[in-house]
């Protein structure tokens, strides 16, 4: 698909749910950002069936930023995949050349979009945010969520052997048009690597940038440690390990 703006124009897509203490700092935060970036930016957002004010918030910050700002609605919750997809079609169909996927919290600190920016080459497909690379770091993460990653992500990295240490990041910006024509299975968190999958089934050339993670501190988080999780993670890896 060709882009109908200049070329690495750029798509920041944020899935949401229930995110009434944080949307509104989330969304003005992003904006200052794209204010100061050169190349065409657009933030789209997704209610993912949200039953507090976030729709009411993100009401409000369409009529404020309504040249920069896309805001997508799912009637009933679908999960994070399901946001994600709806916003990577939404994406596409506006031309944008490239997606980047950040959490509604600011645990993903608006502050990294320019780094992701400088990486638009020819060179890489995708972009991912790294916890486990030098000057890279987590702050005020529960010890056990840091074990579990750890553990997790040295064994994702041995299974999709793409030089990636943080496969299971959901901060990433990804070349779109690697991902046209793909028919998306999951709706939950295992979406980031099943995308995983299909980019380098496709041959995607990866790189990472380190930056500082930090715990939520005024919302709770959706991810769920449970046993059909990892499942469908392990899957992937699984996969990834015979392409």
């Amino acid at each position: 698909m060709e882009s109908k703006f200049k070329k690495n124009s750029l798509a920041i897509i944020i899935p949401t749910y229930n995110e009434e203490k944080v949307a509104k700092d989330c969304i003005d935060a992003v904006m200052k950002v794209i204010s100061q970036m050169k190349i065409k930016t657009k933030l789209i957002v997704i209610n993912d069936g949200s039953k507090d004010k976030t729709p009411l918030i993100l009401e409000e910050k369409q009529k404020e930023y309504y040249k920069h700002l896309v805001i997508l609605t799912h009637e009933k919750n679908k999960g994070y995949g399901a946001a994600v997809q709806s916003g990577t079609k939404k994406a596409m169909e506006l031309g944008f050349d490239w997606g980047l996927h950040m959490d509604s919290d600011l645990t993903n600190d608006p502050k990294y979009i320019p780094f992701f920016a400088k990486d638009m080459s020819g060179k890489y497909d995708c972009i991912k945010a790294s916890r486990y690379i030098k000057g890279a770091m987590t702050v005020n993460v529960p010890m056990y969520r840091q074990l579990i990653s750890q553990i997790g992500n040295y064994i994702a990295s041995m299974f999709f052997n793409i030089g990636i240490k943080d496969c299971t990041n959901g901060f990433r910006m990804v070349r779109l048009a690697l991902l046209n024509g793909i028919k998306f299975k999951e709706n939950n968190f295992s979406i980031i690597l099943e995308e995983l999958y299909y980019l380098k089934k496709k041959g995607a050339m990866f790189k990472e940038i380190p930056y500082r993670l930090t715990a939520r501190t005024s919302s709770i988080s959706h991810f769920s440690y449970q046993p059909k999780t990892f499942y469908n993670y392990f899957k992937y890896l699984v996969k990834a390990a015979f392409v």
